[in-house]
């Protein structure tokens, strides 16, 4: 866990320092470089800074092991804060939008090749923060990092665009096609898509967590494969798993033979719960619960 917890950390800061940064070149040099692109780039690396510093702040509740008051741990958190970072990025897409259309109907000015570079520079260094944060999150399995790690992903995208925007424009300056000097606009409007694609995902997987959906149909496949590998499991009741941020809790009703002793059944579900948390890091709790089976059984 403190691994993990430091990891986190180590992501989260990274991702506030260097968007600060991006967000203060973006916002400056989209405003002075007459970019709406890449200014309405700079807004998001701004909602990716507080992002960031949220996940910062509930890294460490999240790590927290379970307690009296919360039995099932605190991962939850994570999956708040990402639902979090949703709605922000979905705030942020609404506005972006709307100042983007707003700009058809003004005056355009041609952006600054500044604007541009500024933008291919945003995009290479969102390339490896997004590489290096999703590694981190599939490692550890965290819901928190991999908001960020789409974050990031929503800014490639952004970066590229706004910088195709910046440029066509500059050659519907340079060769007098007007159509052309709107592409910034359009650019950003695109930049608000992506952003609301995002956020849509984010809210999505947060809602299915908090609301207790079950997990992958896949996955759950594979807990029933290895439940059935045991000769004393007579049939499988119930079989359901729910996750809980960065882990995953299963709950299992088997039936076994009806004149088993408690000890027998007792050492099974143990091996059982040995078996899965063995095979699946995220699985860290197996609730099982013992039916008595009869061969009359047609069930």
């Amino acid at each position: 866990m403190q691994m993990r917890e430091m990891l986190a950390k180590r992501v989260a800061w990274i991702s506030v320092i260097s968007n600060i940064i991006l967000t203060v070149g973006k916002l400056i040099i989209g405003s002075y470089g007459k970019s709406d692109a890449v200014f309405a780039d700079g807004i998001h690396s701004a909602a990716d800074v507080f992002a960031s510093i949220i996940v910062l702040l509930v890294i460490k509740i999240a790590n927290k092991p379970a307690d009296h008051e919360h039995p099932y741990g605190h991962g939850k958190a994570e999956v708040i804060v990402s639902g979090i970072i949703g709605i922000l990025l979905l705030l942020v897409s609404i506005y972006v939008v709307y100042e983007g259309i707003s700009g058809f109907f003004h005056e355009v000015e041609t952006p600054s090749f500044l604007a541009m570079w500024v933008a291919i520079f945003s995009y290479i260094t969102k390339i490896i923060l997004y590489r290096t944060s999703l590694r981190v999150a599939k490692q550890n399995n965290s819901k928190a990092i991999e908001a960020i790690a789409f974050d990031h992903k929503a800014d490639i995208v952004a970066s590229i665009a706004a910088a195709i925007g910046v440029l066509l424009s500059i050659i519907g300056e340079r060769f007098d096609l007007r159509f052309l000097l709107y592409a910034d606009k359009a650019a950003s409007i695109f930049v608000a898509y992506l952003i609301y694609k995002i956020a849509k995902e984010l809210l999505i997987e947060a809602f299915d967590i908090l609301l207790e959906r079950n997990i992958n149909t896949e996955i759950i496949q594979e807990y029933i494969a290895i439940v059935n590998g045991f000769p004393e499991v007579r049939r499988i009741d119930r079989i359901r798993a729910r996750e809980l941020g960065h882990y995953v809790v299963v709950d299992l009703r088997i039936s076994i033979d009806h004149f088993k002793t408690i000890k027998q059944g007792h050492d099974l579900a143990k091996s059982i719960k040995r078996k899965l948390t063995d095979k699946y890091d995220n699985v860290h709790e197996v609730l099982i619960h013992l039916n008595p089976y009869f061969q009359e059984d047609k069930k």
